[in-house]
């Protein structure tokens, strides 16, 4: 199977939460996010960046990752060859004056939303000063309230467009036309594979929303749905969502199987299917004995530097 598109939808159960918490609404009042039908969110901002954490700590610990890294959120490259967020996330640098100034994300993720209305309560927190400082007066407590959620089954998407792992388009004009579109690569086959395989793997161990909520927050799946694909299709997000149906779900899995894509089923709630650990122990071995879509086969491999050179 040759993959052009690679969609993983989950669901993770969180408890007493405050995985995306918003500003100060009322004074001392600090609320969590939620949509007008009560459903609390987790932004895609907040989504990236856990799954971006996952990314650095899984590139790090793989023996061959050679020259790579993820750089920091506030300041990423433009060295598709070395920074996995720049290829993987994409950047937008404003100073270039050409097209090679602006990457957009191979792997996009959508927001976490609560399959259901959230129930949402408020902590109460308390700062006692016990001792006054020498000379100086006892000041009196300070007083805080923050919201969380109780119980929520949060769904969350996210999605590789193959076409352009490790691979930027160059646009080529005449008389101030677009006449004709390049495709230069900056990495070998196998290293666009290792890093597909390492962003599959990021979205089975997003644990980082506790740097922002400062409690162990975990978006690892109970339940997930992973589609290899031979087209640039969201459509399997739709599997997990509170209100779709056993025949919506059977008709979503028949026209996967109707167009050759490949999917696994995860599930550590149910017996008798595969456990989310085998969902994606199974989902690497598919990926590791297939072919990723690639539109410029045999292409020479360019730097950053020789593909901006050659675009101005």
């Amino acid at each position: 199977m040759i993959i052009k598109g690679i969609l993983v939808t989950l669901l993770a159960p969180m408890s007493d939460h405050i995985a995306n918490g918003g500003e100060k609404i009322l004074g001392n009042a600090s609320s969590i996010k939620r949509r007008p039908d009560g459903r609390v969110y987790i932004s895609g901002q907040m989504q990236r960046h856990a799954l971006f954490s996952a990314l650095d700590r899984l590139n790090a610990d793989d023996e061959q990752k050679a020259d790579t890294y993820v750089s920091n959120g506030d300041g990423v490259t433009n060295v598709v060859e070395r920074d996995l967020r720049a290829d993987l996330g994409g950047f937008l640098q404003t100073a270039k004056e050409s097209y090679s100034g602006r990457r957009t994300a191979p792997l996009s993720a959508t927001p976490a939303v609560a399959r259901k209305s959230s129930e949402v309560g408020r902590d109460l927190l308390i700062r006692l000063k016990m001792l006054a400082e020498k000379g100086a007066e006892s000041k009196s407590q300070a007083l805080a309230t923050r919201e969380f959620s109780q119980d929520d089954d949060m769904l969350m998407s996210f999605f590789i467009d193959v076409s352009a792992v490790g691979i930027r388009k160059r646009f080529r004009y005449e008389s101030e036309m677009h006449v004709a579109t390049e495709y230069v690569k900056h990495i070998d086959e196998a290293e666009r594979k290792r890093r597909i395989r390492l962003a599959l793997e990021a979205t089975a161990s997003l644990t980082d929303y506790a740097n922002q909520a400062r409690n162990a927050v975990s978006g690892e799946p109970q339940k997930v749905l992973i589609v290899f694909d031979s087209r640039l299709s969201r459509k399997a997000s739709r599997y997990f969502r509170e209100n779709a149906s056993e025949t919506e779900q059977k008709n979503i899995l028949r026209e996967l199987e109707g167009r050759g894509a490949q999917y696994f089923l995860g599930d550590d709630t149910a017996s008798g299917g595969n456990s989310v650990f085998e969902a994606y122990q199974k989902a690497a071995e598919f990926l590791a004995t297939n072919t990723l879509y690639d539109p410029n086969p045999g292409a020479t491999l360019l730097t950053t530097a020789q593909f901006e050179s050659n675009t101005k």
